[in-house]
C-alpha cells in the first residue's frame, strides 16, 4: 500500500468514523452492532480502496457498507417479522425525522444520548470519547487520571445500563437540554485537550480532534446561545487553538509558552474567543469554563510573556479550585503562584501536592517541580525530577523538551 493511500485511509478513519458511527447508532439502536459494522466497513476499504482508489465522499462510502453490513447481521439474526422489518427500515436512506430538541447533527445527537441523566457523570464522558472520538480506552483513561483497567469496566457498565434500561436514540426537547449540558461540556472539553495536548503518541498535537470539538461547541452555542458557560467553553477552546501553530516547532518538539512566537497566535481566534468570554461573563452566572476562558485570556491578550498578569491568573485559579476542586486545577495554581510570587512559594505548593499523592503517574508534576528546582538552582534535585517526569511522559513531543532540559542542566 502507498504512503498517500495509507494516509488517506488514516485520516478517513479520523475524520469520519464518529459520524459513521453516530448515523449507524441512530438507524440501528444497537451501539455494539454499530461499532462492529464501523470496523467491518474499515476492513473493506482496506481491501477495496488500493484497487479501487479512494472515493470521493469517503464518509459516506463507508456509511453505506456499514449500513449493508448492519442489515446484514440483522437479517441473519432475525427471529420474527419484526426483526424483518427493522432490517428493512435500514435500507431507507431518508433523512431522520428531526424531533423538538432542534439538535440536527448526528454526532451532537449521539452525545447528548450518551450524556443520559440516568448515567454516571464520568460513564457518560467516557461513552462519547469512546464512540464518537474513536479515543482508546487507554487515552480515556489518561484523562481521567484513572487506569486502563477501571476505565473499561465503566465503558462495559455505561453501555450494560444502555441496553438493560432501554436508554433509546433519542435527544430530549429543548427545555430539557442543559439538564445534560454540563456532561456534554466535558466530553467536548476533553476531546480538545485530546487534540491540543495528545496523552500518548509521536505528536503532540491531533488537529482533527481539535477542530471537531470547536465545530460541536459552534453548533452547541447556536442552540443554547444564552447558557454563559456553553460560551464560556467555546471561547476557552478558541483561545487555546489560537496558540496551537506555535507549541511546536519544525521538528515537532514541545515549546513552551513563554519561548512561544506570539506573532504566530491566530489573531482572529483571539479575537473572537475574547469577545465570546465577555458575552459569557455578562450573563452574570460564573462557572469553570468562563473562568478558565478567563485564565487563556490573560495569556492570549500578553504581548510578550514578561506582560502576563500572573497574579490574576493565581486568584483566577482559586476561584475556579471552588468549581473543580481538583489536583490539576492545585498544579496549575501553583505554577502560577511561583511565576506571581516566585519559585519557591511555588515549590511549596506542588510539595504539598506531591506529599498528598493525588496526582499518580501525572508526568506534570514531577516536571513542574523540576523546573521550578532548576529555577532555585537546585540542579541535582531537578535532573532527578526530570527523569521521573520522562518516564511518565506519554508522547515524543513531550519527551523531547524534558530531555532537552535535562541536558541543559545535567
Amino acid at each position: 500500500m502507498s504512503t498517500e493511500l495509507d494516509a488517506a485511509i488514516t485520516q478517513a478513519f479520523r475524520e469520519e468514523s464518529g459520524q459513521v458511527i453516530a448515523t449507524l447508532i441512530r438507524v440501528t439502536g444497537d451501539w455494539d452492532l454499530a461499532e462492529e459494522c464501523l470496523q467491518e466497513a474499515f476492513a473493506v476499504a482496506l481491501r477495496t480502496w488500493p484497487r479501487d482508489g479512494v472515493p470521493a465522499k469517503p464518509g459516506a462510502w463507508l456509511t453505506t457498507a456499514a449500513r449493508n453490513r448492519a442489515t446484514d447481521r440483522i437479517r441473519r439474526e432475525a427471529v420474527g417479522a419484526a426483526k424483518l422489518r427493522e432490517a428493512a427500515e435500514l435500507n431507507v436512506p431518508a433523512e431522520p425525522d428531526w424531533d423538538e430538541s432542534g439538535v440536527h447533527d448526528d454526532r451532537l445527537r449521539l452525545i447528548f444520548t450518551c450524556c443520559h441523566p440516568a448515567l454516571p457523570f464520568e460513564g457518560q464522558v467516557a461513552l462519547a470519547l469512546r464512540t464518537l472520538a474513536g479515543l482508546t480506552t487507554a487515552e480515556i483513561a489518561r484523562a481521567f487520571l484513572v487506569s486502563e483497567a477501571t476505565m473499561s469496566q465503566r465503558l462495559v457498565r455505561v453501555k450494560r445500563k444502555i441496553r438493560t434500561a432501554g436508554i433509546p436514540y433519542r435527544v430530549p426537547p429543548a427545555d430539557l437540554l442543559p439538564e445534560r449540558t454540563s456532561a456534554v461540556l466535558g466530553m467536548l472539553y476533553l476531546l480538545f485537550n485530546e487534540g491540543y495536548s495528545a496523552s500518548a503518541g509521536t505528536d503532540l498535537l491531533r488537529p482533527d480532534l481539535s477542530a471537531e470539538a470547536i465545530r460541536l461547541a459552534r453548533i452547541l452555542a447556536s442552540l443554547m446561545p444564552e447558557e454563559p458557560e456553553v460560551l464560556g467553553l467555546l471561547a476557552l477552546l478558541l483561545l487555546h487553538d489560537a496558540r496551537r501553530a506555535a507549541r511546536v516547532d519544525g521538528q515537532g518538539t514541545l515549546v513552551s509558552l513563554e519561548d512561544q512566537d506570539r506573532g504566530g497566535w491566530n489573531t482572529a481566534e483571539i479575537a473572537e474567543g475574547t469577545e465570546l468570554l465577555e458575552t459569557a461573563l455578562r450573563r452574570g452566572v460564573p462557572g469553570q469554563y468562563q473562568i478558565q476562558a478567563a485564565i487563556a485570556a490573560c495569556h492570549a491578550t500578553a504581548a510578550h510573556a514578561s506582560d502576563t498578569d500572573w497574579a490574576q491568573i493565581a486568584a483566577l485559579y482559586g476561584e475556579l479550585l471552588r468549581f473543580v476542586p481538583s489536583p490539576v486545577v492545585e498544579l496549575n495554581r501553583a505554577v502560577a503562584v511561583a511565576m506571581a510570587e516566585g519559585p519557591e512559594a511555588g515549590l511549596e505548593l506542588v510539595d504539598k501536592l506531591t506529599a498528598d499523592g493525588g496526582l499518580p503517574g501525572y508526568h506534570l508534576l514531577p516536571a513542574t517541580r523540576a523546573d521550578l528546582l532548576r529555577r532555585l538552582g537546585r540542579l541535582d534535585e531537578a535532573a532527578d525530577a526530570y527523569r521521573e517526569a520522562l518516564a511518565l511522559a506519554g508522547t515524543d513531543a513531550e519527551r523531547a523538551y524534558l530531555s532537552g532540559k535535562l541536558a541543559e542542566i545535567s
